[in-house]
């Protein structure tokens, strides 16, 4: 399965939701997102609780979350 690219689903607008890092055209936080699949919600149960989501902005909140830790790991450690 090919990633998804992120960058066509997650945004960051200074004028939306304090300027937070959220899916495109919605106040939904990639935070929460990533916060309610690790506490272990599934992509169905994210749906049913934001119906505007797709299952592509779920994968989306993952794919973005990957690179950001990827970039960080190129820092060196304590930096």
């Amino acid at each position: 399965m090919e990633r998804i690219a992120w960058q066509e689903r997650i945004a960051v607008d200074p004028a939306v939701h304090h300027g937070e890092v959220c899916i495109k055209g919605t106040r939904i936080p990639v935070r929460i997102l990533l916060g309610s699949l690790a506490d272990g919600m599934t992509y169905d149960d994210i749906a049913t609780e934001y119906p505007q989501l797709s299952k592509d902005d779920i994968r989306a909140v993952l794919a973005y979350a990957a690179e950001v830790l990827h970039e960080e790991s190129l820092l060196p450690l304590g930096a």
